[in-house]
């Protein structure tokens, strides 16, 4: 499996970080939230990496829209229902995941050069 950048193509940050992958010719495969959902065991393995609570973003339409601050709710049953609630980019290559836009952690996590 090669690494997959997760987000929306609307995604400002997921835009940059689409761009800084074709700059230096790092071969990736794109998944637009927007377009299909993840897998459980996506994102199983994305939360087993970053963190359940992490990956809510708490700046979300959808999530002010519910009124979600006020909220008792499991991050992940949320993000399944609805993959608008999750942070993006995020940077995966099998059981390892990086959240946001964050060119170093990339180098490190992935072992990516240039």
């Amino acid at each position: 499996m090669g690494i997959q950048i997760i987000g929306t193509k609307k995604c400002r940050e997921t835009q940059k970080t689409e761009r800084y992958f074709k700059e230096r010719g790092w071969p990736y495969h794109f998944v637009d939230l927007n377009q299909r959902s993840l897998s459980s065991g996506e994102l199983a393995a994305i939360v087993t990496a970053i963190g359940a609570e992490e990956l809510i973003d708490t700046e979300s339409k959808v999530y002010k829209r519910k009124g979600m601050a006020y909220m008792e709710f499991d991050p992940v049953e949320e993000i399944e229902e609805n993959p608008a609630l999750m942070k993006t980019p995020v940077v995966r290559d099998g059981r390892k995941a990086v959240l946001g836009y964050n060119p170093d952690e990339w180098k490190e996590v992935h072992g990516l050069s240039k």
